[in-house]
C-alpha cells in the first residue's frame, strides 16, 4: 500500500484467500485491505495513539440514516455523554478532496453535529471546528487531544 502522511503505525496483516486483510481494533477483526481501509486505519491509530482518544469512545463504519436514506460514517468519535466529538471522512489516496467530500461530511453532520470534522485521504488531511449557534466552521492546523 502506498505511503501515507500519517505516522509510521504497526498493523497487523494477514494473507487469506489470496487477499491482505487488515486488523481493525475497533472492531476487533480482519477486514480487506482496500485503499481507504488504509486510510481509515492510519486515522483510527491517529486518532488513539497520537491523539490520545480512548479506543472505547471511538467507533467505526455504522449506519446513519438520513431522511429516508441510509448512509455510512467512516468514524465517529464520542464524548463520555454520548454526545459527538469528531466525525471524519475517509477517502482513498486517488480521490481527491474536493467541495463533494465536504458536502457529504456537512450532510453527515446536519444529524450527528459533531464538534469537529476531519476529511482526508490520507495525503492530505482537514479539520474543522462547527460553531452551530453562529452556523459557522473553522478550519484548523490539527483536531485537539482528547482532554477528559
Amino acid at each position: 500500500m502506498r505511503q501515507l502522511n500519517f505516522p509510521t503505525y504497526s498493523f497487523r496483516l494477514k494473507n487469506s484467500e489470496n487477499k491482505i486483510h487488515i486488523f481493525d481494533v475497533i472492531r476487533k477483526k480482519f477486514v480487506v485491505l482496500q485503499p481507504e481501509e488504509w486510510v481509515r486505519q492510519h486515522i483510527v491509530h491517529h486518532l488513539i495513539y497520537d491523539k490520545n482518544y480512548p479506543r472505547s469512545l471511538v467507533n467505526v463504519e455504522k449506519q446513519l440514516k438520513l431522511n429516508d436514506l441510509k448512509k455510512r460514517y467512516d468514524i465517529v468519535v464520542f464524548n463520555p455523554d454520548a454526545s459527538i466529538e469528531v466525525l471524519v471522512e475517509c477517502k482513498s489516496p486517488e480521490t481527491k478532496i474536493n467541495q463533494t467530500v465536504f458536502d457529504q461530511i456537512a450532510i453527515y453532520n446536519m444529524n450527528l453535529r459533531a464538534n469537529y470534522l476531519m476529511v482526508s485521504n490520507g495525503l492530505e488531511h482537514f479539520y474543522c471546528k462547527m460553531d452551530f449557534e453562529e452556523e459557522k466552521y473553522t478550519f484548523l492546523r490539527q483536531l485537539p487531544d482528547f482532554s477528559r
